[in-house]
């Protein structure tokens, strides 16, 4: 896999967003954590995640390129306050629950959005058509692929029949 090259000015600025709400939090919570591990190999449409148990962020390098500042002013605080949440409460009951909803605004003063509004077409991954009875569905390469195997079945969400492939010359 070909790796996305940030340039260093954005680095720097994802790591002064970071150790800014860092040093933040310590401050309010009266608390030491250390700087997370940082790194940017999330893929997909995901723009970060938290990986709570390693004390480590992963960013999309992707759409930080594509999104810049708005990028570094949203999802390292989220992803940042989901470290938090843990470290000071343990595991939440919910991931974007009370807890996360009060670091972020309280805490990290940041507004506290559970999903980004950024475009995802550059990562988006090819889709397969199925069907239900009451609408056409797409799944991802992942979820056809265990369809194939037999290892999964998916059901629609509305009238809960099993979804078919809708293959593109039927038999």
């Amino acid at each position: 896999m070909k790796s996305t090259r940030i340039p260093i000015a954005l680095q720097q600025a994802v790591m002064r967003c970071l150790r800014e709400k860092l040093q933040l939090a310590n401050q309010k919570l009266k608390t030491a954590y250390p700087e997370p591990e940082l790194n940017y190999q999330q893929r997909g449409t995901s723009a970060g995640t938290a990986y709570l148990q390693y004390w480590q962020i992963r960013l999309n390098p992707v759409l930080l390129l594509e999104n810049q500042q708005a990028f570094v002013d949203e999802v390292v605080p989220h992803e940042l306050a989901h470290l938090l949440v843990y470290k000071h409460f343990g595991r939440a009951a919910a991931p974007h629950g009370k807890e996360w909803r009060w670091m972020m605004e309280s805490v990290l003063e940041v507004s506290a959005s559970r999903t980004h509004q950024f475009t995802v077409t550059s990562v988006q991954s090819k889709t397969y058509p199925y069907v239900c009875q009451c609408r056409d569905h797409q799944l991802t390469v992942r979820r056809h692929n265990k369809v194939l195997r037999q290892e999964a079945e998916y059901r629609c969400s509305h009238c809960g029949t099993l979804l078919r492939f809708k293959a593109a010359h039927p038999h």
